[in-house]
This record gives C-alpha cells, structure tokens and sequence, in this order.
C-alpha cells in the first residue's frame, strides 16, 4: 500500500476518535465514532433501527481484467477497548485498536465460481496496570478491557460483459450482544466495527471510477449497490489498481494536504483553525488532555511545538488546476 493511501486510510480510521477541545469533558467526545460503525445485528434488531445505522458495508465495484486478475482485499477498523481508572474517583474512557483482516489475493475465475467467505474472531481481554507517580509511589489503578468480536467478510464476482467483471466485498459483524435490548450505544459499540473500510487491490488489472466511469460504462458503474461505503480511486495518479472504500463521502485519488503537521481527528478539519484554539486551552485544560488519551497528548505537544512558518503554511496556498 503506497504511502498515499495509508495516509488517507489512517485518516479515515481515526475519524471522529477524537474531537476538539481533546478533552473527556467535552460533551462531543460522549458521542464520538459516528462513521463506518458496523453494530452487532441483534443491538439494531432490539432498537427497531433504521437509516444509517447497520451491520454490515457492501461494496460493490468494476474491475477490468481477465479470469487469472487477482483481487486482495484487506478489511480495516478501530476495536475500542473500555479503560477505567481507579483512583481518587473513577473515570472512564473508550481507547482504540487498530485491526486489519487480510484474506489474501484470489483469481476473478476463482470468485466467479465460488464466492470466498473469511470469518475472524478476537478474543477478549483484560490488563491491568497499576498508576506511579515520578517517585514510583502507587496512585491507583488502570483496567482495561476488550470484549470479544468477531465478523465475516464475503467477496463475490460476476462477468458483466467481456473483460468487465462486478465485484462485491460484504463486511459484516457477526458478534453477539447479550441483553441487547438493555444495552446502550457505548455497550453496542464495545462490540462494533469502528470505522470501517476496505482497501482493494488488483493485480494484472484495473478498477473503474464509479464517480468518472468511461461512457461505456457509465451504465454498469450506476448499477453499482454500495451501502455504507463510498469506492473511490486511491494512490498513484497514473495507476487503477487500487480502490478504497470508504465510509465517508470523498472523491478519486484523495490527498493529505502537505501542510498538514499531523492528523487532528476532526472531519473536514481547518487545520489553522484547530491549531489556534489548541493554543488556547488553558493549563489545566491541556493537563485534562493529557490525561484522556496518548493519541491526544501526541497531538497537544506537536501543535505546541509548531514554527512560526509552520503557522503561516496553514494559513492559506493557492493551487492552479
């Protein structure tokens, strides 16, 4: 995966982990991870959800190949981890994992023939960590805890004309939900998918734009079913081996801005804007920051040791087309 489509990748991972002020206070970080959240089914059944909220992502794509093009998909997410920490008072917090489930590379001959379907499942855990100050005398405790998770990911494909074949990658969230009826979002989403997406690959072909297709196949490309994924072209410019499916709305080949210092977790993020009000906290405030979450600290101290020229390069480039 070229460096393009992780950075972009990452940023999709990390949508929303986060929002500014940083702080476990803050009443939007209460309600964070609101996209490519893939609940367990039996949480959706016992809400009678509807709408955005679901169990599985579908993509479903164009790839020009032969029967010998090998198709790799690789499935990414957050599972969030509960931390408690025990001390004068308890806090809590939900902390992240990075996973990936990788099935491999498969022929579209062998797809079309018969659909793979890849089950994994994590299994669940708990550390515990006693808390020191500098002069290592004990100031409590730190649990925390993964439930078990566990999904399915299922790719299939068609010949849709000669040398056109449709794809389709189905994630879905296989886990269990106990009292599901009487759990609530934070319970749901100790057992959910967050931020989901998929990466594709082909090797000895090519993907379609489905937001540019060739007028050839304008009308294939619009028979494309995504639900809760959004495929677009991803990585390098001269190339179509690459698609991303991403739960977000973005367009073909999407890009960091080079003058980003570092990803702020914030969806279509000013990073001027940010950077300034970080500058801003107050002491105690940026202390609160730090205590909250690792990627927050990381994030406080870098926008804190910005340049005066790395201010000014957020301040505003003009591009020509």
């Amino acid at each position: 995966m070229s460096s393009v489509v992780e950075q972009i990748a990452d940023a999709l991972l990390y949508e929303g982990y986060m929002l500014y002020p940083y702080r476990r206070s803050s009443v939007k970080n209460r309600q964070r991870f609101n996209f490519g959240v893939l609940h367990p089914q039996s949480y959706l059944e016992a809400r009678g959800a509807t709408g955005a909220d679901r169990s599985f992502m579908q993509t479903e794509c164009l790839v020009l190949g032969t029967a010998e093009t090998t198709l790799r998909v690789r499935v990414r997410f957050l599972q969030l981890a509960e931390r408690l920490t025990l001390r004068e008072a308890t806090e809590r917090w939900e902390e992240a994992t990075e996973r990936e489930v990788d099935r491999g590379g498969s022929s579209l001959g062998e797809l079309i023939d018969r659909p793979r379907h890849h089950h994994f499942a994590i299994p669940p855990s708990e550390q515990v960590e006693t808390l020191r100050d500098p002069q290592s005398r004990a100031l409590g405790i730190m649990v925390r805890r993964e439930r078990s998770l566990c999904g399915e990911v299922e790719v299939s494909a068609r010949w849709c004309r000669d040398g056109v074949a449709g794809v389709r990658v189905r994630i879905a969230n296989g886990t269990d939900l106990p009292n599901a009826g009487e759990a609530s979002r934070d319970d749901a989403l100790l057992r959910s998918l967050v931020s989901c997406h998929a990466i594709l690959t082909a090797s000895g072909g090519e993907f379609v734009s489905l937001l540019d297709p060739p007028e050839a196949l304008a009308e294939l490309a619009g028979g494309c079913e995504n639900v809760g994924a959004w495929p677009v072209l991803a990585g390098d410019e001269a190339r179509r081996d690459t698609l991303l499916a991403s739960p977000i709305i973005l367009y073909d080949y999407p890009t960091v801005a080079p003058e980003s210092a570092g990803d702020l977790f914030d969806g279509t993020e000013i990073d001027e804007i940010l950077s300034l009000r970080i500058m801003t906290l107050t002491d105690e405030e940026k202390q609160e920051v730090r205590r909250s979450d690792e990627r927050a600290r990381r994030l406080l101290e870098r926008t804190e040791a910005l340049t005066a020229e790395q201010l000014m390069r957020l301040h505003g480039v003009l591009r020509l087309p």
